[in-house]
């Protein structure tokens, strides 16, 4: 991406109010640096770390390192034996809304789970009974089976359906649902890589309108009391903050949670709790957070295992 288009100019215009970061902002896309790779520790971290480490950020995660550039984790043997997962450090920031939530999560949700970095995040900070993982388009179902196998994610299982499945199978039954939403993907150009359209007006709404659908089937699985979390990897308002507050419109019953440690990253487009982090942090090449509860008191639903056994795809136990 040589110079920023007018599309760009406007979604920044919406973004920012100071020039200054405007013109930061722009040129992270325009002129993308590497950012510094990250890995997940799937197991105990060994006494004397094989990679340089930065110093972590203060929201940071134990189980988590941000190595310096140049380190190149996933060509390691501990990656290969499924020591570490690799991702972006944007992934650790949209996940780390779990770790505001202080009750014990029997079941986990991804409903939009592929390649597994929250899937793996969320085994790993909340120690769940059972974590199952939905990937709806079939030519990402290798790459989640295959990390969730390698890592040795378990008591795990994948399943290949749309999120309106789930709401109709399988309403009440998780604690925690994770909807990781698909979108147009626009800090993919911070990472230097190509993201067609992303920035045009159709395809903004296209995506909020799935998205929207995505996050009404999922909060029917999620169980009374328990925890829906959006994500996304884009910048544009309709995809982020305009979904959470048509979403606690139509479902009043939820009510978004404060993140105490991703407070310094609350977005200035709305006043509902939820948290964006920008490339010129130089930090990851951006995200989008927010964490609901659902207040609704009852019961929640078992997952009968035996009865869906046709729909795995693939299961750890």
């Amino acid at each position: 991406m040589q110079k920023p288009s007018n599309l760009l100019l406007k979604v920044t215009r919406q973004l920012f109010a100071n020039v200054d970061e405007q013109t930061k902002f722009i040129d992270a896309l325009v002129h993308p640096q590497p950012f510094a790779p990250c890995i997940l520790w799937c197991q105990d971290k060994p006494d004397i770390s094989p990679f340089n480490v930065q110093t972590p950020t203060h929201w940071q995660p134990h189980f988590v390192d941000r190595l310096s550039l140049g380190e190149k984790p996933g060509k390691h043997s501990l990656h290969e034996q499924g020591h570490f997962y690799c991702l972006d450090f944007s992934s650790v920031f949209s996940a780390s809304v779990l770790l505001a939530i202080p009750e014990s999560i029997s079941v986990v949700f991804d409903m939009c789970a592929a390649p597994g970095g929250k899937s793996v995040f969320a085994w790993r900070a909340l120690k769940p009974d059972l974590l199952i993982t939905n990937e709806v388009i079939g030519k990402r179902l290798g790459m989640l089976i295959s990390n969730l196998k390698r890592c040795q994610i378990k008591p795990s299982r994948v399943v290949n359906r749309d999120s309106s499945i789930f709401a109709e199978l399988l309403p009440a039954s998780s604690n925690l649902v994770i909807v990781d939403a698909p979108c147009t993907g626009q800090s993919l150009l911070a990472k230097n890589e190509k993201a067609p359209g992303c920035f045009h007006a159709t395809s903004i709404n296209k995506s909020a309108n799935r998205q929207k659908r995505i996050i009404a089937n999922s909060a029917q699985v999620v169980a009374p009391q328990g925890y829906l979390a959006y994500m996304t990897c884009t910048y544009s308002a309709e995809e982020n903050e305009q979904v959470c507050e048509w979403f606690l419109e139509r479902f009043p019953h939820f009510q978004a949670v404060e993140v105490e440690h991703l407070s310094t990253f609350q977005s200035r487009l709305t006043s509902i709790p939820c948290y964006r982090m920008f490339p010129q942090y130089r930090l990851g090449a951006g995200a989008f957070t927010a964490l609901f509860k659902n207040t609704a008191e009852g019961d929640m639903n078992g997952v009968d295992l035996d009865s869906m056994s046709a729909m795995w795809r693939y299961q750890n136990m």
